[in-house]
């Protein structure tokens, strides 16, 4: 008698479960496992982030009384982000294709990006208004604004058909909303965060299917409009060529990258040990954010820096696996969009950090101090598991 009522239970849990799911087209039922390589992955960034964060932040806030205080605000951001994480995994991925969600999330990243640039509400921090501050906790609009792109482009591109083949019919259009959020996050100004939405967007729309000469007209036109930007202001050509010889201007734009090359030339192969750099402690201006990578660099040397490089690639094949996976255009475009998200960034990032890239400020996935990012990256992975979870559905 028990194995008929289970099997009565059962099916009313599917139907509730398809219930659920609406009138989102062709959403199926599935109960796969999440991805446990996107898991392992993550694990060991979140770990090895928590213990290069310790030895980028011990010395200076010791001094000022608290030691651990980035690090408690981490695990809050991991704690919250964990929560959301597994919320998320839980939730059909397809309900986030429905239209009112798609326009909600692109109109508050809009109001965010707009708050921010009001003098009063925006937060100037070295030169650039990009945080809001919400009961003493910081928050970076541009962050969730690279995820409502991500998604509005999965959603358009999943419903384009041969639209995508053209051009000013097609592609051009497409490209207004992740314009209007480079030009919004320009006036902060964040290049580095603006210039990542553009890289994902020409990606994602190659996945779709466009073709090669439309994104290489893309590509020009992207790549011109930051060159003129780039070089409009003297202050922002001196940055952006500071770079090529950053020791010739270490008095000034060049200081912060002259540092992290002499951090890198410090560690050499194996590094000078957990804590022993010595650059962060008074040299390295702000080295538990957007320059974490170079303590990476200093306490565990070129092979400590191919580790965390291979952290990412794993996360990155585990990313596109799924995407590749998923048997669902609009599934496949957001697990693509949401991993190259962050790869690229953690790419520019340590390309900034290397000296192969300008000096931009943008923080290292999972490394770099910021709760409130840890928050949005692990929120977004929850979505990508749960893309994983339904890789099987063909619709």
């Amino acid at each position: 008698m028990e194995q008929p009522a289970l099997h009565i239970k059962r099916k009313a849990r599917r139907r509730w479960r398809d219930a659920s799911l609406g009138s989102i087209p062709g959403a199926q039922s599935c109960v796969r496992p999440v991805d446990r390589g996107v898991l392992v992955a993550l694990a060991l960034l979140l770990m090895a982030g928590l213990l290069i964060l310790f030895s980028a932040s011990y010395y200076v806030y010791q001094e000022q009384g608290n030691a651990f205080q980035k690090i408690f605000q981490q695990l809050f951001g991991i704690g919250v982000g964990s929560a959301l994480m597994f919320v998320l995994s839980r939730i059909d991925y397809r309900i986030w294709r429905r239209n009112w969600i798609v326009a909600g999330m692109l109109l508050l990243s809009v109001g965010l990006l707009v708050l921010v640039l009001i003098p009063g509400i925006g937060r100037i921090m070295n030169g650039s208004r990009r945080w809001i501050v919400v009961a003493g906790v910081s928050f970076q609009p541009g962050e969730f604004a690279k995820f409502a792109v991500v998604l509005f482009l999965a959603s358009a591109l999943s419903s384009m058909g041969h639209n995508i083949l053209r051009f000013f019919r097609g592609i051009i259009p497409l490209m207004i909303v992740p314009g209007i959020f480079f030009l919004l996050i320009l006036e902060q100004p964040n290049l580095s965060t603006a210039m990542s939405i553009l890289i994902v967007a020409v990606i994602m729309i190659f996945i779709a299917g466009a073709k090669f000469f439309h994104l290489g007209i893309l590509t020009v036109m992207g790549a011109g409009v930051g060159y003129f930007y780039a070089f409009s202001e003297e202050y922002r050509a001196r940055r952006m060529t500071s770079f090529l010889d950053p020791f010739k201007y270490m008095s000034d734009e060049g200081y912060q990258l002259s540092q992290s090359l002499i951090a890198f030339g410090s560690g050499g192969l194996f590094g000078m040990g957990l804590g022993q750099g010595r650059q962060k402690m008074a040299y390295l201006p702000y080295p538990e954010s957007d320059f974490i990578f170079a303590v990476v660099g200093e306490d565990f040397g070129l092979i400590g820096c191919i580790v965390i490089v291979a952290l990412y690639l794993a996360f990155i094949f585990a990313g596109m696996r799924i995407a590749l996976n998923c048997q669902d255009k609009f599934g496949t475009l957001l697990a693509s969009g949401i991993t190259l998200m962050i790869g690229i960034q953690a790419f520019l990032n340590m390309g900034v950090v290397i000296g192969i890239l300008p000096t931009t400020g943008l923080p290292l996935p999972f490394f770099s101090a910021g709760g409130t990012s840890i928050m949005i990256f692990m929120a977004a992975i929850g979505i990508l598991l749960n893309i994983s979870r339904s890789c099987d559905v063909v619709v």
